[in-house]
């Protein structure tokens, strides 16, 4: 598959150059040219900073959540490749002022090591830095396993809510507390239709017969745990809303908040069938559907898919949730119900 790119060493750098040339008044590079940073920056006066270091090629995850309300700083590592420790330190002590900073680190085992590390020398030099491990895939550990999971597209749960309480002036003990509880109120499932092509290799990621969806893909190409024929889109999504309720049961009326997110080569016409499938699910079950989130935010390149992510909030993360906030590819939360 044909890929537009200059070089293949300047992918990265190319992307954050039309990054922020397209949002100056929202976004803007930092001192080191990888850290992509709020322009107005309140966490040097009284804000807790919250901030996140990830490889590229899964956008608009996470540069294009940086803004007012959501992360004030992302590190840009290669094409799916965690950024180095030094490198997400720097974006740290950028950003990081008296309040401290939260620094989320989705669970893939690259982001683990240098997220963890960074903060350690962070902390050395004086920071006030709280690591916050984030994971919701249900398919990449068992249940009583949770903090063995992977970092899937549920996490965005976590950027948007804790972006919204540090906004407000939440202190930085209770916004890890309040992301710990986010995460526990999340699960995610995902099923890949068709491989995605590496930018760096233009090579097909995974191979999937023509006939079969893959249950439980990683975003990096990480093997499923199972394979269904292709069928009704209503029976695909009836089994994966089951395995999650299975992993973790949703009592009748509670706000349930849902999350359909295209792998990157899936249509929006595919993903509201899923989600017209999922909504009639949950009303058929009497759970309240409220501010639902539908499209392709996580994805993996052009790889064909979705992932069903529930949540179930108290009214304060759904008020954080339904918050309203300015970055340039966080959709708007609507507060009505989804439900029919």
């Amino acid at each position: 598959m044909k890929k537009l790119f200059n070089t293949k060493d300047r992918m990265p750098d190319d992307m954050i150059d039309g990054f922020v040339a397209a949002y100056p008044d929202i976004v803007q590079r930092g001192n080191n040219p990888r850290v992509v940073r709020r322009t107005g920056l309140r966490t040097k006066q009284d804000k807790v900073a919250l901030l996140i270091g990830n490889g590229c090629g899964h956008e608009p995850i996470a540069m294009g959540f940086v803004g007012e309300g959501l992360l004030d700083a992302n590190v840009v590592g290669d094409v799916f490749s965690a950024p180095s420790a030094d490198l997400i330190a720097e974006g740290i002590e950028e950003v990081c002022g008296k309040a401290g900073a939260v620094l989320l680190i989705s669970r893939h085992e690259g982001d683990v090591i240098n997220g963890n590390a960074a903060a350690m020398m962070a902390q050395d030099d004086g920071f006030d830095v709280q690591p916050l491990l984030m994971y919701d895939d249900i398919s990449s550990a068992p249940k009583g396993q949770e903090s063995d999971r992977r970092g899937a597209a549920g996490t965005m749960f976590i950027y948007k809510i804790l972006g919204a309480a540090a906004e407000s002036g939440m202190n930085i003990t209770d916004l890890v507390t309040l992301g710990e509880s986010v995460r526990a109120q999340t699960r995610t499932l995902g099923a890949a239709l068709s491989p995605g092509v590496s930018p760096l290799t233009g090579e097909l990621m995974f191979s999937l017969a023509d006939d079969e969806i893959y249950i439980g893909m990683g975003v990096h190409g990480e093997p499923g745990v199972s394979r269904r024929k292709v069928g009704p889109v209503r029976d695909l999504v009836a089994y994966m809303v089951e395995e999650i309720l299975n992993d973790k049961p949703i009592d009748a009326n509670t706000p349930t908040v849902v999350l359909v997110n295209g792998s990157g080569g899936t249509t929006m016409m595919e993903l509201l069938t899923v989600y017209s499938e999922v909504n009639t699910l949950l009303a058929g079950m009497n759970i309240n559907n409220v501010s639902p989130m539908i499209g392709s935010f996580s994805t993996t390149q052009e790889m064909g898919g979705f992932s069903i992510s529930l949540f179930t909030p108290t009214p304060a993360m759904l008020e954080y949730w339904q918050a309203p906030h300015a970055s340039p590819h966080f959709p708007t939360i609507y507060s009505g119900s989804g439900a029919s």
